[in-house]
């Protein structure tokens, strides 16, 4: 195996919590323990909840923690024009098409569309509802009528003819994480972490319908952005939340259509709060910053998620 090569992608939208911290931890346990590099990337495409003094909160926390991370950062934002070039390609194979629907009407035609059939409304991995199609039947000159009348529009991935293009079958290469005893001090501590076994899972990104790969205010999706810069940055090793898992199966699908490598994935179990709920920013999480603030320890916080 070549030189292990790991990331951590933080989005700058709030200030970083528990989870994200074992998220980081972990990644550079594993780098570590095999020789590795670890990068940080700055996921920061969303204009409106992406601010600069969020991506400063990240680089403190992350040295409070005593993570050291290779030069320079990759930031998203900076690379707008090669997501865009890569949706450009994607739409001039046939693989993806201008979509004009709002949120609002595509809920109401996959209500009405799950109502005469009497069936459930059918949803993707992430619970939206599936995109029925719409604009998918549209004729070339009046999408392109559409847009050249400045039309707000995102990009869907034209999921049949991909499957086509790539017919797979399609497969997540994962890794496990073995752990062996470290002493902490003089008694026994957290354990070291480090790669273990491969098995390849499969996947179905078919599940995903349409997935929309470029977004109206940014010309890319996390989905495709994240593949690109994991290729582009030679990712080997993905490390993230188990809420990824399912977004997996639609990612190995887009490096097969951009001929992009596979990396392996680990997808880690969460960080739970005391009602079972995820931590997340939007749910008010008690951050990293509060953790300090109130005099918590960064050695006693990395024990306490299980790292020396």
């Amino acid at each position: 195996m070549t030189r292990p090569v790991l990331r951590f992608a933080p989005s700058p939208n709030g200030r970083l919590h528990l989870g994200h911290a074992r998220s980081a931890l972990l990644n550079d346990a594993l780098a570590r323990s095999s020789g590795g590099r670890l990068l940080l990337r700055i996921e920061d495409l969303d204009p409106g909840r992406s601010r600069p003094e969020w991506i400063a909160a990240i680089a403190e926390d992350l040295a409070w923690l005593g993570l050291r991370f290779e030069a320079p950062v990759r930031r998203q934002s900076a690379h707008l024009a090669n997501y865009h070039a890569e949706i450009r390609n994607l739409a001039a194979r046939g693989l993806a098409y201008p979509c004009f629907c709002s949120r609002g009407d595509i809920a109401a035609a996959v209500e009405a569309q799950a109502s005469r059939g009497g069936q459930p409304v059918p949803r993707d991995p992430d619970g939206a509802p599936l995109y029925p199609g719409t604009c998918r039947h549209l004729p070339p000159a009046e999408a392109e009528a559409r847009r050249a009348a400045g039309r707000p529009h995102t990009w869907r991935l034209h999921m049949a003819r991909a499957l086509e293009a790539a017919p797979g079958p399609h497969a997540v290469r994962s890794f496990s994480v073995e752990m062996g005893e470290g002493e902490i001090g003089e008694g026994r501590g957290p354990g070291t972490h480090r790669i273990g076994a491969e098995r390849f899972e499969p996947a179905d990104p078919g599940r995903w319908g349409d997935p929309v790969i470029a977004r109206r205010d940014v010309p890319t999706s996390y989905h495709l952005a994240v593949v690109m810069d994991d290729a582009l940055q030679g990712i080997t090793h993905v490390v993230r939340g188990a809420d990824l898992r399912a977004s997996t199966d639609l990612h190995v699908l887009l490096q097969a259509l951009i001929g992009a490598a596979s990396p392996r994935y680990h997808h880690h179990a969460l960080v739970l709060d005391e009602t079972g709920e995820k931590l997340a920013k939007s749910r008010g999480s008690r951050s990293l910053a509060d953790l300090r603030a109130a005099g918590a320890d960064a050695a006693a916080l990395r024990r306490r998620l299980g790292f020396p």
